[in-house]
């Protein structure tokens, strides 16, 4: 029996083809094999061993002593075999004689054999000494909500067990190896990949090598780090370890993908945002208040954009994904931002919400009905991508605001006033009249909307010249296209506010919003159109958000437009004005000595009663002057489209030197109780000429029909899994039954969307209902509700409950 100790190269030599192998390997795993000839590319025959069978050792041998019994389970059935015995280099080895006692270099790795048992079937015994494979058994990222790395990446708030983290920041894990790491032979890096098509030259395959220390045989890594421009999204996690004997990677395990964000803490990221009371209302806060309404009457609602809800993040992330974009591109803010613009709405995208504006919800829900963006994300995402019916512009709003704080971007929901829809990129709000001063329909296709809502999303814009990053405009309702798509923005507020339309994206639409001048065309006898009249103070009036750290409103038209009339307005809106299609409309000012002005008394008219306004007419001449006065009620679609026209009226009114005429103007309920939609909104439209000079007086008069809220009054005591309850009051302001009357309820950490169908409410009368929930979350919470019929929309209301901890609850 020869005995000699070799290395792998040599040891392959002495191995003839056909030949039968043993392979005791570790001292764990008995391999039976049969030496096989393989052709190298230089056509040379070279052995190797083909696997026949494999055994646990303990399967195979008693405790202390080896004989053949066993080895036709094997299939051995040559006459001799060869023994190769690999031990592994950890133990304490005699690197003396070859000829070395077998059983004592046996029993150095702790099995006892005596192989005179053998000496009938063995012929040859190789023996080998090698290096044990490095390979990861286990990956332990800080997960929990309470731990270190979710709270100083303040991800915290997620509702998830999955590892957040913000890019620009370190994070720690542990890695636990099979054996103690040898830093002179063995190497150890991540790789994370997201994406479809993970690229290193993309940015979307990433290689990170570990440089830090050891301990007791587990790797911490305590500078995992990724770039401030790291592409945010979904990345898969394995470890690949190296050492002399090969290479292993870890298996994927999905429970240990890195979900990677933007990051308003860190000076590099491109939305880096300084204020950390800013950083908590435009990035943390989960709940907000959406404005509504005219600029005489802005209505208030409370929205609940529940970004860190249970689903958000994995909805919001489809959102990306659904988009087919690369997520190459998913590292830059203005690219993402754009993208999610598009993707809110549907028309070519196939995206969150579908917009619908004409009054028929029947095949989904009223866009009023909603008060949050969760139910509608996780719709979105349960579906597969169909788009969720229906919204209107605060919808589009709430869940862009909803998506942006998810994924790190500080936004936030902006409504603006008597919003201008420019649609022929004239930067003015054209009003085209025939020969008698009438509107001409067909080719009024510009329009102001009573109030318009939008979101800002503050970011750095390396993409324009300096000074213009900061708070940008963007918009997911589907207005106009912006290369191609429904989308808009971001747009400079700076930009914006200065009349530089000229850089991107999309300012001369939203200048337009904001501060185009609206002009009067009158038809001439052959047909050409000739400029009457403008109104330069019309278009962008108290655009509101919510305050920082507090339920008041924040009115923010500064940073959108300088004050009306001054010189920086004027030379703003005639810079804007160069680049559009309508330059000639700056002329010289027609002479003036007559003006006409409505106004409303306190908040205005209430759904179920009369419409009361005010109209004044001031001559500032010496001079008596006749005016011959066109009036037109009609209601209208909050996006300033004509319904129908409801009351219509010429007036002759003889105005005195110096005086200031007053006429009361009255719309009854009975003229509107069949026409209105949605906001209950309405517009008076005043035109007439001077008869002594033939100036040209107009002026449009937004308002709308307030409606009531419901009142809700917490029942008992609030505490995390205990049941309470509210009650829902509210009294039909009309004189006609309310007809299929649904209620809608919900509040994040206190109950889930639900609806409640309630049925009739007669005319005048007063109802209440009483809802029961059991809480989840402790601190203070919204309950928000809503009523739906279709003789009443925009009902709603809300409710502050400050939930207890379970402790604290217990009795």
């Amino acid at each position: 029996m020869n005995i000699a100790l070799l290395s792998v190269p040599v040891l392959l030599q002495r191995l003839s083809p056909g030949e039968c192998v043993c392979v005791c390997a570790c001292v764990r795993v008995c391999v039976c094999a049969r030496v096989c000839s393989t052709e190298s590319s230089a056509g040379r025959k070279r052995p190797a061993i083909r696997l026949l069978h494999t055994l646990g050792v303990k399967e195979l041998f008693s405790a202390e002593t080896v004989s053949c019994v066993g080895w036709e389970s094997l299939s051995i059935t040559d006459d001799s075999f060869t023994l190769i015995l690999l031990f592994p280099t950890t133990g304490t080895v005699s690197k003396g004689h070859p000829t070395t006692e077998l059983a004592f270099l046996i029993r150095l790795s702790g099995l006892f054999l005596h192989v005179s048992s053998w000496n009938t079937c063995l012929s040859r015994i190789y023996i080998f000494f090698f290096s044990e494979f490095l390979t990861v058994q286990s990956i332990d990222l800080t997960k929990s909500k309470s731990g270190a790395d979710r709270m100083q990446h303040h991800t915290h708030l997620y509702q998830s067990e999955n590892f957040i983290v913000r890019r620009g920041q370190t994070f720690q894990m542990w890695i636990t190896l099979s054996r103690p790491f040898d830093p002179s032979t063995d190497k150890l890096h991540l790789e994370l990949k997201t994406g479809p098509l993970p690229s290193m030259s993309k940015g979307t395959h990433v290689i990170i090598p570990l440089v830090e220390g050891l301990e007791d045989g587990r790797w911490e890594a305590l500078s995992v780090n990724s770039p401030p421009t790291a592409a945010i999204g979904r990345y898969q996690l394995t470890v690949e370890t190296t050492c002399p004997n090969g290479q292993a990677m870890s298996t994927h395990d999905p429970a240990n993908d890195i979900y990677m964000l933007l990051n308003p803490w860190c000076e590099d990221d491109k939305v880096f945002m300084d204020s950390e009371e800013e950083r908590q209302e435009y990035v943390l806060n989960d709940v907000g208040l959406i404005y509504y309404g005219t600029e005489k009457q802005i209505g208030m609602r409370t929205w609940n954009y529940g970004q860190f809800n249970d689903g958000m993040l994995a909805a919001c992330l489809f959102v990306l994904e659904k988009s087919g974009t690369p997520p190459s591109g998913w590292g830059d803010p203005v690219n993402v931002v754009r993208i999610i613009s598009a993707m809110i709405n549907s028309p070519d995208d196939l995206g969150v919400v579908e917009g619908n504006w004409s009054g028929n919800y029947s095949a989904g829900t009223s866009p009023t009905t909603w008060s949050g963006s969760v139910e509608i994300l996780k719709e979105y995402h349960k579906n597969s991508g169909a788009p969720v019916k229906y919204g209107q512009c605060w919808v589009f709003a709430g869940i862009f605001t909803t998506v942006l704080r998810c994924l790190g971007v500080p936004s936030r929901t902006v409504t603006n006033f008597s919003s201008a829809h420019d649609t022929d990129v004239s930067l003015t709000t054209d009003v085209y009249l025939d020969e008698n001063l009438d509107p001409i329909e067909h080719l009024n296709a510009d329009s102001v909307w009573n109030f318009h809502v939008w979101n800002d999303c503050w970011m750095a814009r390396p993409d324009l010249p300096p000074g213009y990053g900061g708070w940008q405009a963007v918009d997911a309702t589907p207005q106009e296209t912006s290369q191609g798509t429904f989308r808009c923005g971001p747009a400079s507020l700076t930009a914006v506010r200065n009349g530089q339309v000229y850089l991107k994206h999309d300012c001369p639409f939203v200048f337009a919003e904001v501060n185009s001048d609206k002009i009067y065309w009158q038809r001439n006898i052959d047909g050409t159109f000739s400029q009457i009249y403008s109104e330069k103070k019309t278009v962008g009036h108290n655009i509101s958000t919510k305050a920082v750290g507090s339920e008041e409103r924040s009115d923010i038209t500064h940073l959108y437009k300088h004050p009306e009339g001054t010189e920086e307005e004027r030379i703003a809106v005639e810079t804007a004005c160069r680049y559009g299609t309508k330059a000639e409309a700056y002329s010289s000012p027609t002479a003036e000595d007559v003006s006409i002005e409505v106004t409303m008394d306190g908040e205005g008219p209430k759904m179920g009663g009369d419409a009361d306004l005010t109209i004044m007419l001031q001559n500032n001449s010496a001079e008596q002057r006749t005016i011959i006065l066109h009036s037109q009620a009609a209601v209208m679609y909050y996006t300033g489209v004509h319904k129908a026209m409801i009351r219509k009226d010429v007036t002759d009114i003889d105005v005195l030197p110096n005086e200031v005429k007053v006429l009361e103007w009255s719309l009854e309920y009975t003229d509107y109780k069949n026409q209105l939609i949605d906001q209950a909104a309405l517009m008076l439209t005043l035109s007439g000429r001077v008869k002594e000079t033939q100036q040209v007086l107009a002026t449009q008069f937004s308002f709308r029909l307030r409606t009531p809220n419901l009142t809700i009054t917490p029942v008992g005591k609030a505490a995390v899994g205990q049941r309470m309850a509210v009650t829902i009051s509210f009294t039909n302001p009309l004189p006609q039954v309310l007809k299929a009357v649904i209620f809608h309820f919900e509040g994040l950490g206190l109950l889930t969307a639900r609806k409640i169908t309630y049925g009739d409410i007669g005319s005048h009368a007063s109802v209440s209902l009483t809802e029961h929930f059991v809480p989840t979350l402790p601190g203070p919470r919204k309950l928000l509700a809503s009523l739906d019929c279709k003789q009443l929309t925009q009902v709603h209301g809300v409710t502050d409950i400050t939930v207890e901890g379970e402790s604290n609850g217990a009795s």
